[in-house]
C-alpha cells in the first residue's frame, strides 16, 4: 500500500520537499478520501447484494409457483378460477 508521501510524489513530484504542517494537512486529507472512497465501496457493494437477495427471492417464488401448480393441480385451479372472479 502507497504511503500519503508516495502518493503526493507522484502527483506533485519526487522533488517537492514538504514540511512537518503540510505533511499533517495531507495525511488529514488523504483519510478524508479514503474515508470517502470506502463509503462508496460499502454503498456500492451493499447495492449489488441487495440486488443478488432480491434476485434470488424472485427465483425462489417463482420455482415455489411452479412446483405449486406442478404438485397441487387442483387447488392451483381453484385459485385460478376465485382470481378469474376477482375474488382474490
Amino acid at each position: 500500500m502507497k504511503t500519503t508521501i508516495d502518493m503526493a510524489r507522484e502527483v506533485y513530484g519526487a522533488h517537492t520537499e514538504w514540511t512537518g504542517a503540510q505533511l499533517d494537512r495531507l495525511e488529514q486529507l488523504v483519510a478524508i478520501v479514503r474515508a470517502d472512497e470506502r463509503e462508496q465501496i460499502e454503498d456500492e457493494w451493499s447495492m449489488c447484494v441487495q440486488s443478488d437477495l432480491e434476485h434470488g427471492v424472485k427465483s425462489l417464488n417463482e420455482q415455489a409457483a411452479k412446483d405449486w401448480f406442478k404438485n397441487y393441480p387442483e387447488i392451483a385451479k381453484f385459485g385460478t378460477w376465485l382470481a378469474a372472479r376477482g375474488n382474490i
